[in-house]
């Protein structure tokens, strides 16, 4: 059932979105001529990799440079259509494809970096039991503004709780959340554990 919903769901909104995907990708792709589609290797359930799709942000081979994994506001790596993209999460529209295909969900944890995950201890790796989403408990709290520890227990929390009504109400207030960006911000993105 819950798959079923996942496709309808999906399938729907790449038709309702696509006259904004098309002009995000023109717009990506007249600034640089660089590549419209950003591909990264993310962790989703049971730690299998799969690759999560973008429409790129920044400048082609932005990990390699600056701050690599890491994005703040005002990073001279994100394109100047990068960043009406981010500000509008249009950007995270390819994800539907990403959904359809089977390796996420609309509502789940959002799915992190390998490097992220092989920090996670034996209780966060329960994150992993379901299948990564689009939009997500913690993405309805505060997105990337809050810790990322917080993040993860929210995370934690969801797939305890999870059931038809926490979904409704993630569906329900994701348009609201979705305007407030995708920086980290100051105590906001992962890391490293102390040693």
């Amino acid at each position: 059932m819950n798959r079923a919903l996942d496709v309808a769901i999906a399938g729907t909104g790449l038709v309702v979105t696509s006259p904004l995907l098309a002009l995000g990708a023109l717009a990506v792709k007249l600034e640089d001529r660089g590549t419209v589609l950003y591909k990264q290797v993310r962790v989703g359930k049971d730690g299998a990799d799969f690759e999560l799709l973008k429409l790129r942000t920044m400048i082609v081979g932005a990990e390699k440079q600056g701050a690599g994994f890491a994005v703040d506001e005002g990073d001279s790596r994100i394109t100047t259509a990068g960043r009406v993209l981010r500000r509008m999460s249009i950007d995270e529209l390819p994800q539907l494809w990403n959904v359809v295909r089977g390796d996420m969900s609309i509502i789940g944890p959002r799915p992190t970096l390998r490097y992220q995950v092989d920090q996670y201890d034996e209780r966060q790796l329960h994150r992993l039991d379901v299948k990564p989403g689009i939009t997500g408990w913690a993405q309805i709290h505060g997105r990337a503004r809050l810790p990322w520890s917080e993040r993860i227990e929210l995370d934690l929390w969801y797939v305890r709780h999870r059931d038809w009504k926490t979904d409704l109400l993630i569906l329900l207030r994701t348009p609201l959340s979705l305007f407030g960006g995708t920086y980290k911000g100051s105590s906001g993105g992962w890391q490293p554990p102390a040693r």
